[in-house]
Formats: structure tokens, sequence, C-alpha cells
């Protein structure tokens, strides 16, 4: 990919830049900013060069109509407060627009376009929106990796009409995905959870011939459980998993890749029960399983000190209740102690929530808020934001 950071001579030119600042908003106001965090240096880099912006993002799913709720508004407001910079939201119609007015009332030169999504024309991929789109400036930079698994036209079809690059953002997320499935250094880990076994399949299969260890933890181990003919009470699974989780052990056993699931577990009756510790084999019929026990935190902390390279995602249980947080803080304290000498990547909504909670998130060596295009590279597949700037 073309990079950002390759670009010379861009005074005055205008850069159509687009963000995911697909941030929760409650009552009009910002709950999480990680996502407006992570792409203030690709502006601040532009700012410098001199260049006039043209940020387009998304928030919700309003299926191409304008809802107030999903406007931009409250994004522009904190994006102005970050850089200092005036932001001028542009709620026109963009058919309306045209290179020589977007500029005229922007004193700073930022423009931000209301929500991309409330046009129908952007999911569907439309041609002739693309080409609307490219008309707006000189220069088109993706800095938005999470939508990049999308085929919208401000995504991939833009690319037909504009030259195109990539941003700091996204480079840096690359970057940081090679590293633990292309330009390994092993012995290399993932810890994976979550509650759906079948919706990581896919990634679980793809790494098996990369990595050296594959813990399965969360309400996924269940299933190995069911598997394997160990009882697990009322806990959650899916029903109809067996012949891939055999495929899985098949896979791994050829590829020299370890297998490991909890061989202790923390229980309630009720997600808000305090937690009781039992080993795997002492499941009663009205047990839930919630977390992991401390034997198993203990082997998955021998695992990481033998690692070199850590994948990490899906909490290690319901961590929603304190009782049962511990194991996937304690996982979390433990990788974070060791960022020196582990390279780290945590990705997924939930495990993020978790190194939130810890305060810890400058001590990975990359934290990913992309979820599905995070999850879909892991996979293997081609991602159509990245391909067409490739």
């Amino acid at each position: 990919m073309n990079s950002i950071e390759n670009l010379k001579n861009i005074e005055n030119k205008i850069i159509i830049l687009r963000l995911d600042l697909n941030v929760p908003i409650h009552d009009g106001k910002i709950i999480d900013t990680s996502r407006i965090d992570k792409i203030i240096p690709t502006l601040n880099f532009l700012l410098k060069k001199k260049a006039k912006i043209i940020i387009i993002s998304h928030i919700g799913r309003p299926n191409g109509k304008k809802i107030k709720e999903l406007s931009l508004e409250p994004v522009s407001l904190c994006v102005e407060s970050m850089i200092k910079k005036k932001v001028s939201l542009l709620k026109e119609n963009i058919f309306n627009l045209n290179k020589n007015n977007i500029f005229i009332n922007s004193k700073d030169g930022i423009v931000l376009l209301e929500n991309i999504r409330f046009y129908p024309e952007e999911e569907t991929n439309d041609d002739e929106f693309s080409k609307k789109l490219a008309s707006l400036g000189d220069i088109y930079v993706n800095d938005a990796f999470s939508c990049s698994h999308r085929d919208h036209a401000s995504i991939s079809k833009i690319t037909k009409y504009i030259s195109s690059y990539s941003g700091i953002q996204i480079n840096t997320e690359i970057n940081a995905l090679k590293r633990i499935t292309s330009e390994i250094k092993k012995p290399v880990t993932c810890i994976i959870g979550g509650s759906k076994i079948s919706s990581k399949i896919n990634i679980i299969k793809n790494l098996i011939p990369k990595f050296n260890n594959i813990i399965i933890v969360g309400a996924m181990a269940n299933n190995i459980f069911k598997y394997k003919g160990i009882k697990i009470g009322n806990s959650v699974y899916e029903k109809n998993i067996g012949s891939a989780i055999q495929e899985i052990f098949s896979y791994a056993d050829k590829n020299m890749c370890k297998i490991i699931f909890p061989i202790d577990v923390k229980v309630g009756k009720k997600l808000i029960d305090r937690s009781i510790e039992k080993e795997i084999f002492d499941i009663e019929d009205d047990d839930i399983i919630l977390d992991v026990g401390s034997k198993t935190l203990t082997e998955i902390k021998k695992i990481i000190d033998n690692s070199s390279t850590i994948l990490w995602n899906g909490p290690l249980g319901y961590f929603e209740n304190e009782n049962f947080s511990l194991g996937s803080s304690e996982v979390a304290k433990y990788i974070a102690d060791k960022n020196e000498k582990i390279f780290s990547v945590i990705g997924g909504g939930d495990t993020v929530a978790v190194i939130n909670s810890l305060n810890i998130k400058n001590k990975f060596n990359f934290v990913s808020t992309a979820g599905g295009a995070f999850l879909e590279y892991l996979e293997g597949k081609d991602l159509p934001g990245i391909k067409a700037l490739s």
C-alpha cells in the first residue's frame, strides 16, 4: 500500500480522509473516545502538511435514512476539542457539494461530512456515488481499518477514481497483525474466548499452522467439555458443533499446535452469584461455568512465560460480574507486566473493555478496536478496503 507518510507537497491539497468514528453515544454524549484517540496522529500529520481535510465517517446503522440521533455532531465537537482546530460539520446533501464550495466557510480547513450511511448508495457500493465522493478531493486516505472489511463506496470503490493512500493508524494495525500471522516471533500463543466457538472456528483453523498454543476459554470451552463428555450443568454451549471441534483437534495434532482448555472452573447457580471453584469433573446439574479456576490460571501463566508473541481475543469468563472477572483481569495484568519481553496484540470489544477497566491499555504493543475487520483478517480473508489500496 502507498502510505500517507510518503506524501509530499500536499499544502492546500484536499484530502478525503475515511475514518471510523463510530463511537458509542448516549444522550448526545460520547461514552468511549478510543476510536477518535487513534486517528489524531493522522489528522495532526495532515494539518502539519497544511492540507485541507474532508472527513468521512459513520455512526450506527441508519440504513440510508437521516436519523437525528445518529448525527456526527457530537463527534465533530470532540475532534475539535482534541486537535484545537475548528471542525465544521457539513449537513448539506453530498450531491450538492463540489470541490470549490466545501471550504468557503471553514476557517481551519477541516470539514466533516454528515453520517455517510445516511446515503443508501454508501452500503450498496454505488459507482456514481463513489465517483461523486472522489470528485470532492485531490487525494483519498483510508485510515479506517475497522471498516475495511466492508465493500462500501467510501471504503473500496472510491479508490477507482482518485489517488489513494493508507493512513497512519491503518498501517499500524496491519503491521501489528502481520507480526502475529506472518512475521511471527515464536513461540506464539493465542488466547481465544467469548461465547460462540462457531464464530471463531475459521480463525482457529487459520492460526493452527502458525501458532504453538491455542488456549480456548470462556463459554467456548464449554463446547470442548461437552465434546469430551464432561458435564457442564446449565452452562451456555452450542449444539451440533462436535464435528467442528474434532476437526480442530485433529488439525492441531497434524500441525504440532497444542490446544489448551480449562482444568478447573468457577461456577455459580446464577449470573449474579458469588463464585465457587470446582474441578471440571465436579460440575453439578444446576451449575453455570462462568470463569476459569486457579489451576487453569497457573497453567496459562506458564504458557505466557514461554511465549514470545501473544494474541488475545475474548474474555476468560463472565467479567461483567466481578466475582467471575478474576481470570480475565489476572491474564491481562500478567501479559502487561511482560510488555518488554512479549509482543502482545489485543482485540475484541470485551477484551478491550477488560484492559480499559484496569487502566493498562498502554502496556500492550497493540490494542485493536477493529472488531469484525480484526477477526476477518485473522481468518485470512481479503479485506475489500485493504485490497483496494494494494
